[in-house]
């Protein structure tokens, strides 16, 4: 176990290296920069500006200097649309609710998407089955910038039954819509995964002999089919969070959260540089964070996981 760690460690650092370097060539390859909207601005204001932050030197001295300043430090540089904010501090602020979004939706997905799927399994080709799998594929179908708006449209301004607008941690009736929204599909890819594992593991030999033993179904279920079947769903739950996380920016702006998708539409609106890298390397490190994570979930479900790996 420490030895696959370790690899997923060392693949994680390279990724994460071809991450900043890809970002790094793409921001350089724009064809504006971060005052290229401040059109009053003379010349010489905007020349200055661009040594302050560095910009006005070669390529790789701006390649290699936040590289050095992250390694070393943990120093993200400061945002030039922010009138020189610290990034990590902007990382900070908005990363808290950014990440509470995800926890709650996730959760939801998970309590919703898995339970239903066991349930489809159990009653195959049952009226059951056909609706629990019609509902997972229409929020398959329906992306979370349409459902947004409907669920707004109705519960907040058509019934005035929830707040549409804003996120407040001591307010719980404010995450209900973006939560139900954002945790609609992933339950939706949850419930299929489920199924798919559960009727795996319910054809094999062992639950004919159970069921011909006479063990109740929900102990067969429960006690031996639950940990095989539940293995695809594993592999997609860590990096499903690592997505929700980070693709609630529509959600954030939908319903006008202040997470870190309104910092990353305004920094690519802006070139902000800084700040994009740091989002995007938080966005990377979550990812990896979250494929590590579903590895050991797999390995603790499936012992015969780990001598493959």
């Amino acid at each position: 176990m420490i030895r696959i760690l370790f690899h997923r460690l060392i693949q994680g650092v390279v990724v994460l290296f071809v991450l900043y370097s890809l970002t790094f060539f793409m921001l350089k390859a724009l064809p504006y920069g971060p005052f290229q909207a401040d059109k009053a601005m003379p010349e010489h204001v905007k020349a200055k500006l661009m040594e302050q932050v560095g910009l006005n030197q070669p390529w790789y001295i701006q390649y290699i200097r936040p590289l050095k300043a992250m390694l070393m430090h943990a120093d993200l540089g400061v945002s030039t649309r922010l009138e020189g904010r610290p990034v990590i501090d902007i990382l900070q602020q908005a990363f808290t609710v950014s990440f509470q979004l995800g926890v709650l939706a996730m959760s939801l997905a998970v309590m919703v998407g898995i339970p239903a799927g066991v349930v489809s399994a159990w009653r195959k080709n049952s009226m059951t089955d056909f609706t629990v799998m019609a509902v997972a594929m229409i929020g398959l179908c329906l992306p979370s910038f349409v459902i947004g708006p409907i669920l707004a449209e109705f519960f907040g301004r058509k019934w005035q039954l929830l707040p549409v607008m804003g996120w407040e941690t001591s307010s719980p009736s404010t995450w209900v819509l973006p939560v139900a929204t954002l945790s609609l599909v992933y339950a939706a890819y949850l419930a299929r995964l489920t199924r798919a594992g559960m009727l795996d593991v319910l054809s094999q030999d062992f639950v004919r002999t159970a069921q011909a033993k006479g063990v109740p179904m929900s102990k067969i279920l429960i006690k031996h089919c639950l940990r095989g079947g539940l293995i695809p769903a594993a592999a997609f739950i860590g990096p499903a969070f690592a997505g929700i996380v980070s693709g609630s920016l529509v959600i954030e702006a939908v319903f006008q959260i202040p997470g870190l998708g309104r910092h990353f539409i305004k920094a690519i609106e802006t070139d902000d540089i800084n700040v994009i890298m740091g989002i995007v390397l938080l966005y990377g490190s979550l990812i990896i964070l979250g494929n590590m994570a579903s590895d050991f979930l797999i390995s603790w479900l499936n012992p015969r996981a780990r001598s493959t790996s």
